[in-house]
């Protein structure tokens, strides 16, 4: 067959339009992919369960735990967007993260996943289950509450007006810090995140990885969020885990116990269990402990 110099000239020019169409959709799928609000690593077999950190952690915080978790059932390992290394995302973190863990576990077909979350991780199990009640199985929330103002003021009265400005200017603190900024300002306060100085190392450096307007933002959303009433939807059983081993009295756990009895009384089959000598990593200051809460939940009927 005979071409003229024209059409393979035109050719040639549809060929190279071609070749940078096909580049744009590369990097623009590309570009989506990296946009995804958390990865996911699976391990074992059996019944669904869905681990979520907390605020600048990954999946790790899971680690010692999912060992012997995976034996009995399958894990869903999170780790969300900004957090310990991972990349972060634009705008809102913690409702794209519910909105695409739904879509996970319909894609994934999952059948009713029991949540379990860490701090951060347990404020979106809470979100999960009353947004979705019938899509979510049970809920082992591990020192972490449906409403984080209270945590900071001390008060079951606090409301998320009562704490806007509060909210709005950690959110811009943190936007405008480096990373080092960030690593030296988590050096404050890091007695009350675990017992062992090794394992405060380790919070430390997952911190250190995080980014820090990812941080703000999500500290934002966690002030901006109240879930105390919504979470009447929540017709699964919970177990509301609570870490008092970093109290500096005694005679102050009937005011912590009775701050988060109040977050959790409009479910209907919740239980609180403290455990007074962990602190906030519960996995890490008390693994066997915790491990027993969760068989233990998973298994009753």
């Amino acid at each position: 067959m005979m071409f003229s110099q024209t059409t393979l000239k035109c050719s040639s020019r549809k060929s190279a339009l071609f070749a940078v169409l096909v580049a744009i959709m590369a990097s623009v799928s590309s570009s989506a992919e990296a946009a995804k609000s958390f990865t996911v690593e699976v391990q074992g077999q059996g019944s669904p369960v869905i681990m979520i950190p907390g605020l600048m952690s990954d999946s790790r915080v899971w680690q010692q735990t999912a060992t012997e978790l995976s034996k009995t059932h399958q894990l869903h390992l999170i780790s969300i967007a900004g957090f310990a290394g991972q990349p972060a995302i634009e705008g809102a973190l913690l409702p794209v993260v519910k909105s695409e863990l739904l879509a996970y576990i319909q894609t994934e077909k999952l059948q009713r996943p029991a949540i379990i979350g860490h701090s951060l991780g347990a404020f979106l199990a809470y979100d999960l289950a009353s947004s979705a009640p019938d899509t979510i199985g049970k809920i082992i929330a591990v020192d972490g509450l449906p409403f984080l103002a209270p945590v900071f003021t001390r008060d079951s009265k606090s409301t998320v007006a009562s704490v806007k400005a509060q909210a709005e200017g950690i959110r811009n603190f943190y936007a405008q810090m480096q990373p080092a900024q960030l690593a030296a300002t988590m050096q404050q306060g890091m007695e009350i995140q675990a017992r062992e100085p090794a394992t405060r190392e380790r919070v430390q450096q997952m911190g250190a990885q995080s980014d820090p307007k990812a941080v703000g933002q999500a500290i934002y959303e966690l002030l901006s969020t109240d879930l105390r009433d919504k979470v009447s939807n929540i017709n699964q059983p919970v177990l509301q885990l609570g870490a008092g081993g970093a109290l500096p009295s005694d005679a102050m756990r009937p005011a912590v116990e009775a701050l988060y009895k109040q977050q959790i009384n409009n479910i209907p089959q919740a239980t609180l269990v403290f455990n007074w000598q962990s602190r906030h990593f519960m996995m890490w200051d008390e693994p066997v402990w915790l491990l027993n809460q969760i068989n233990q939940f998973l298994a009753e009927k």
